[in-house]
């Protein structure tokens, strides 16, 4: 499936959004996740299913200064 992941075009095989951020290597629950601009939380990403070209971004924090 055809998503656009923080601005990137990828060509992945996955249904949820907990699944394409496993498949990505995203961990921990400091993660930011929109779909097609609306907030998803954490404890909602392993049902929320994704659709061909939806927009995802993804945020995680960073330490320094």
């Amino acid at each position: 499936m055809k998503l656009l992941v923080n601005g990137d075009e990828l060509d992945l095989a996955t249904e949820t959004l907990a699944g394409l951020l496993a498949s990505l290597e995203y961990e921990g629950e400091w993660l930011a996740t929109a779909v097609n601009g609306d907030l998803v939380h954490s404890e909602e990403r392993a049902g929320y299913v994704l659709k061909a070209f939806d927009r995802v971004e993804i945020l995680s924090p960073m330490q320094g200064g």
